[in-house]
């Protein structure tokens, strides 16, 4: 039986990665969900994870944390989770260690907070570099590696728009404008059924904190 503990649905955006893989590919699980919004390193979740550190699926009690190890570790029994040409999948790895390990003004400014909708303001020059950087990478998984009529990156749905999920969240909720081909890729990603079922639970939280929900102000207020 898989356990999968994630953070808060309305702020957790590593957490929304395995979850929407093994919503996507129907994979039974268990959701376990505690408060780790707005805290740093948390003793507390030592016993559910070695990193303290939530998401963590749990395999018949063994542990794997980090979204980018748990997909990693489902994808080993379902191949379907990368793309199958050799060079489409090269590429989904590297856009993902990509999206694991960058876009850090990016995350800093626009955090994930599903219950705010945004007018928007000009993004810092630092911030708007990864926005251009990551419409790149969509513009091209979408023109150079996606196969037949799929309609996500890399044409059927892969680790790849796991990875992107929460930026596309975060797109939209920053009210953040695409060129059409990006814009194409975010409104499918929106209109998944798992994704909006992730939003909808996020909107019935009660949980809330003043530091994320402030941002509001920062970026123009209400739409």
């Amino acid at each position: 039986m898989l356990d999968l503990y994630i953070g808060n649905k309305n702020y957790s955006s590593w957490s929304l990665r395995p979850w929407l893989l093994l919503k996507h590919f129907a994979i039974p699980f268990a959701e376990h969900m505690v408060s780790v919004a707005g805290r740093d390193y948390n003793p507390l979740l030592k016993p559910l994870a070695g990193n303290a550190r939530v998401p963590c699926l749990h395999d018949d009690g063994f542990q794997i944390w980090d979204s980018l190890a748990i997909a990693e570790y489902l994808a080993e029994q379902n191949p379907a989770f990368w793309p199958v040409d050799r060079l489409a999948r090269a590429r989904a790895r590297s856009i993902c260690a990509e999206m694991h390990s960058g876009f850090a003004k990016l995350r800093t400014a626009m955090p994930m907070n599903l219950k705010l909708k945004l007018k928007g303001k000009p993004a810092t020059p630092e911030v708007q570099r990864d926005i251009d950087r990551i419409i790149e990478i969509w513009e091209e998984a979408r023109s150079k590696f996606a196969t037949g009529d799929g309609p996500y990156l890399f044409g059927d749905f892969s680790v790849a728009d796991a990875m992107f999920a929460p930026i596309v969240w975060r797109l939209h909720i920053y009210n953040v404008a695409l060129p059409p081909l990006a814009a194409a890729y975010s409104a499918t990603m929106l209109a998944h059924p798992a994704m909006q079922e992730w939003y909808a639970a996020a909107l019935r939280e009660t949980e809330a904190h003043a530091h994320y929900d402030n941002l509001a102000a920062e970026y123009g207020g209400q739409r």
